[in-house]
């Protein structure tokens, strides 16, 4: 599909039928922004016709009538006031924007009868109309444009009222300067259009790119999430059988005290392992965001924490004192704890592999400021070799690969859930080494 098809469809879908209220907010922009600058485009033409009326032709044909020019003028200023009113809806719908550029087109056409036609320089400022017909309109359309210009131009070859020079010798000067003065305004108008109007093009384009890699995401998220249901199932019964093993061989009293640790430590592990799973199984086919709930931010980022440390004992974190954020409410489901939990893993796997085995996860919960007032700022801090940010930004939209040391699906998972509560992920170079992950997300008691 190309920009003039692209913005076609945008225009074209502001028909009668559907009230505005019902229209994707998207496609409601693009047809704003399409009035918005073909009402532009109107008003320059306005402003054109006022200095000739008022300025140009008083000055170099005093004896020519000035009044109708005025009253073309005029007219074409009450239709961009009804426009701007709501009151004009007839140039609104699936055909606005066609029937806009008529009227631009038939007052241009009157103007240039009264001012001389085809001898009057302006005659070339029906060209920008014409172009942006063919930018913004159906193919059809703006062929049935291109002809009632071709129209135009050529009754006024036949029918217009002369302009008599106040000096007649200065005539041809006068014309050659006009239309210099005309080429470099329709040039301007249509370059002025169509630039502005390829720069909201590619917004739109760039809008849509991150809108269909977003689907692509969810859409591997959802396959995950069918994943981990059926191995949640099918993971049940060989935990049952460990935890049975372990029962029994802490029965045993001939067995070291050592011995009979590490199994209690096993056990542990394993009950975890089945409360994870009972989890997953009860989020299951929830939604996300609307399977959670209003929290408060530090407790819950510190439960996540506690979550964590029952699965990985012999590592550190640290989790200061936020009472900076006390009181602050957040929006949470098990999705925003997985993404927590996993950034907290990725964390302490990064101290590990730098070899500063004796360094600690930092949690710390605070409250947005500046740009990021309305936000609870959750900061993971590690001491590892640090994160590429080319990396970091691939890992929004799919796993990074084997290659990533177990990175990928928990950084591209804590980005989808993050983004779904309205809030980002974002990575930042540690002073001193390591890197700093930073959950924004809105804090609920702020809007």
């Amino acid at each position: 599909m190309n920009s003039k098809q692209r913005a076609a469809d945008a225009e074209a879908s502001l028909s009668d039928s559907p009230p505005a209220a019902a229209m994707p907010t998207a496609a409601l922009s693009a047809v704003r922004t399409d009035r918005s600058r073909l009402l532009q485009l109107r008003w320059v033409s306005l402003g054109a016709m006022a200095l000739m009326s008022l300025v140009v032709f008083p000055w170099l044909a005093p004896s020519q009538p000035v009044a109708p020019l005025a009253g073309v003028t005029l007219c074409l200023l009450a239709v961009n006031l009804a426009l701007l009113g709501g009151v004009a809806r007839w140039l609104v719908g699936r055909w606005g924007a066609f029937l806009q550029l008529v009227v631009d087109l038939t007052a241009w056409a009157a103007f240039l009868y009264f001012a001389g036609g085809v001898t009057n320089p302006a005659i070339s400022l029906l060209l920008p109309v014409v172009a942006v017909g063919a930018s913004i309109l159906p193919a059809a359309q703006a062929w049935l444009l291109a002809g009632l210009a071709v129209i135009a131009y050529s009754l006024l070859w036949r029918f217009h009222l002369p302009v008599h020079l106040a000096d007649g010798e200065q005539a041809n000067y006068w014309h050659l300067a006009g239309m210099w003065i005309s080429f470099a305004f329709a040039a301007t108008t249509v370059v002025w259009f169509i630039v502005r109007l390829n720069s909201e093009l590619a917004r739109r384009d760039e809008e849509l790119a991150a809108l269909n890699a977003a689907r692509a995401r969810d859409a591997y998220v959802v396959g995950l999430g069918k994943l981990a249901a059926g191995a949640a199932h099918r993971l049940g019964t060989p935990l049952g059988t460990l935890r049975i093993l372990t029962d029994e061989l802490a029965s045993r009293a001939e067995l070291p005290a050592d011995v009979h640790e590490d199994l209690a430590l096993m056990r542990a592990q394993v009950e975890q392992c089945r409360d994870i799973l009972n989890g997953l199984a009860r989020e299951a086919g929830q939604q996300r965001a609307e399977g959670g709930g209003a929290v408060d931010a530090p407790a819950w980022a510190r439960a996540v924490a506690e979550r964590w440390r029952r699965l990985r004992p012999g590592a550190r974190l640290e989790i200061p004192d936020a009472a900076a954020a006390l009181g602050a409410v957040i929006v949470a489901d098990a999705s925003l704890g997985e993404a927590l939990h996993n950034l907290i893993d990725n964390a302490a796997n990064a101290n590990a592999r730098s070899g500063r085995q004796d360094a600690a996860v930092e949690l710390d919960v605070e409250a947005g400021a500046g740009a990021e007032a309305g936000m609870i700022v959750i900061a993971v801090s590690d001491r590892g070799p640090g994160l590429e940010p080319a990396r970091a930004e691939a890992a929004r939209h799919a796993p990074l690969g084997a290659h990533a040391q177990g990175m990928g699906v928990g950084l591209m998972l804590a980005h989808a859930a993050i983004e779904h509560h309205g809030g980002r992920l974002e990575f930042r170079s540690r002073s001193g080494g390591g890197t700093i992950a930073r959950m924004l997300i809105p804090r609920q008691d702020a809007r």
